[in-house]
């Protein structure tokens, strides 16, 4: 009996630390501005950026898209939208659309 209910106080504690990432994640997912767009940036490590919509209709920025579409088709692992380039590139890129 007192191993179930440490197994039982195990499984609780660990679904709590689930819902609590997920709430986190949710959280942070819900700071995004109207007519803005989070996209996970990165190889290997990914870092969150905060766009315009705007960008996303610019044939730089569709060339990523497609790329992205090739190595993960629809199924993003970050819950977002997921972009495989370098940080520097897409800062590079984000800094030429914001000029133009």
């Amino acid at each position: 009996m007192g191993i179930q209910l440490m197994g039982l106080a195990h499984a609780k504690q660990k679904l709590q630390r689930t819902l609590s990432a997920k709430i986190r994640m949710a959280l942070a997912s819900t700071n995004v501005p109207k007519g803005h767009i989070a996209i996970y940036v990165g190889e290997g490590y990914r870092k969150r950026f905060v766009i315009p919509i705007t960008y996303l209709n610019h044939p730089l920025f569709q060339d990523l898209l497609n790329l992205a579409e090739e190595e993960f088709g629809f199924d993003h692992p970050m819950g977002g939208l997921t972009i495989p380039c370098s940080e520097q590139y897409f800062i590079s890129l984000t800094s030429t659309l914001n000029c133009s």
